[in-house]
């Protein structure tokens, strides 16, 4: 599978997400405390102006159209990762993480998806260039899961059900209460994990299946392994001080579900059709797929926030996956 990324462009990408990781860390948040509405818009505007920025050199050095397949790719991953935001509400009010700390589990959460997407991605490039008939399943799911979220089938965000918790809670022993920043402690002579780990345990699992769906979607978009990754790991670099800025009015984006799940579709279908179009001498055009995914993302947030909510209406009724 061809692709613009020299060795020397991988390196280097990768360089610069952990440097900017460790700055991040090591200098802005030396000290827990809850972020702020201007911290988290200040990083929220820095995360997207360096992928702006990124699709800038994309379309100086490798033209038109791979910068329209990175711009297409993050914008779609940002979308899809907006859905995740109000899991990690969810989350963090049934855990009781005080807001002081909610930065840290966020922060080394988007550090293991990060690792887990680059897996995700290494396997969708190996087995689609092994197995090109791969793509008709991933569209077909796609298509599958759009329809689905379209169709409100999504179900409520129940963290007591889920799987790698109740794993961790059967094997893992823990202290009841937070222990600061600690995600272990040592407690009669032993090691016990705290309630923050527990936190971060189901983050990571929550991300695996969220990327089950982001990483064909994105494949749908292009196949350039280098692009792929790029746009995925912009998208995701961002969440964290996305999730701050929009933490109180997320839930009222009622309406995002059914416009991720006419993009899913879309790509979905995008991905059926591309061979048959291509023996026509046909395409769509990537601008087209841009302004659907834009068009369909922002027309559903509009919404959202013009049409009211019911009365009986719960911010548990969201869906609890893309």
């Amino acid at each position: 599978m061809e692709s613009i990324g020299t060795p020397l462009l991988w390196v280097g990408f990768v360089v610069f997400v952990l440097i900017m990781l460790a700055v991040d860390l090591g200098v802005f948040q030396r000290k827990a405390h809850s972020v702020s509405m201007r911290e988290a818009g200040l990083w929220t505007v820095v995360w997207i102006a360096l992928a702006l920025i990124f699709n800038v050199g994309v379309y100086h050095w490798f033209g038109y159209a791979h910068a329209m397949e990175f711009l297409t790719g993050y914008l779609m991953e940002k979308a899809l990762s907006m859905d995740n935001l109000f899991v990690f509400l969810v989350l963090f009010s049934y855990f009781g993480v005080p807001a002081h700390l909610q930065h840290r589990v966020l922060f080394f959460g988007i550090l293991g998806a990060l690792i887990m997407r680059a897996l995700f991605i290494v396997a969708g490039v190996a087995l689609i260039s092994k197995f090109h008939w791969v793509m008709y399943i991933f569209g077909a799911f796609l298509v599958f899961t759009g329809i689905k979220l379209v169709m409100n089938k999504g179900g409520e965000v129940h963290p007591e059900r889920n799987f790698m918790l109740r794993i961790f809670k059967k094997f893992v022993p823990t202290v009841p209460e937070y222990r600061g920043t600690h995600f272990v402690v040592r407690e009669g002579g032993r090691l016990m994990a705290t309630p923050l780990l527990a936190v971060l345990v189901v983050i990571e699992g929550t991300d695996v299946l969220f990327a089950v769906d982001s990483i064909p979607a994105v494949f749908g978009i292009t196949r350039d392994p280098f692009i792929v990754f790029t746009s995925n790991i912009f998208a995701i670099l961002g969440l964290r001080a996305l999730y701050f800025l929009l933490a109180g009015i997320v839930e009222k984006f009622r309406f995002l579900k059914y416009g991720l799940g006419l993009v899913l579709a879309f790509v979905g279908f995008k991905m059926l059709v591309e061979d048959l179009l291509h023996h026509m001498h046909r395409e769509i055009p990537i601008a087209m797929s841009l302004a659907v995914i834009a068009g369909t993302v922002g027309l559903s947030i509009l919404i959202s926030l013009i049409i009211p909510p019911k009365a009986d209406s719960r911010p548990g009724d969201q869906s609890a996956g893309h």
